[in-house]
């Protein structure tokens, strides 16, 4: 997998709690911020480190988010993972979010949200996610 190093929002990112991606990027300037427009923009979210220290009840939602500030003072979500049990988070798992959502208003990052089981912390656990040149779908470019 070719990720871009200047569109990647997490690069091996520990998650142990919520958190949003360490990179937020900046994916449109001036008037037009869409760019999920024609041919679909590969995005890749890997586990690099299985997730240990859960059980099953345990989930990870990743979720896509946008603003039009750096800040993310008021996030839209324009795609979501939905709950993932964090025992099926073992290194090589991807996320079945597979291209850059629409409706981008000019800063886009990820936000990993955690649910825990009474009395459970992770122990480990890291993603690396970014847009990348090819994420095996079937899309054709003309």
């Amino acid at each position: 997998m070719l990720y871009d190093k200047e569109n990647m929002f997490s690069d091996n990112q520990a998650i142990t709690a919520d958190a949003a991606s360490t990179n937020v990027l900046e994916l449109a300037k001036g008037p037009i911020k869409e760019v999920a427009f024609g041919t679909p923009i590969p995005l890749r979210i890997q586990v690099t480190k299985t997730f240990t220290g859960i059980t099953s009840a345990s989930t990870l939602e990743i979720k896509v988010q946008t603003d039009d500030n750096e800040a993310f003072s008021s996030p839209t979500v324009l795609a979501t993972s939905g709950a993932i049990p964090m025992t099926d988070l073992k290194d090589g798992f991807v996320a079945p979010i597979n291209y850059v959502p629409r409706g981008n208003q000019g800063f886009m990052r990820l936000y990993y949200d955690v649910t825990l089981n009474a009395s459970e912390t992770v122990t480990a656990g890291n993603i690396t996610a970014g847009i990348v040149a090819s994420n095996g779908g079937s899309y054709h470019e003309m």
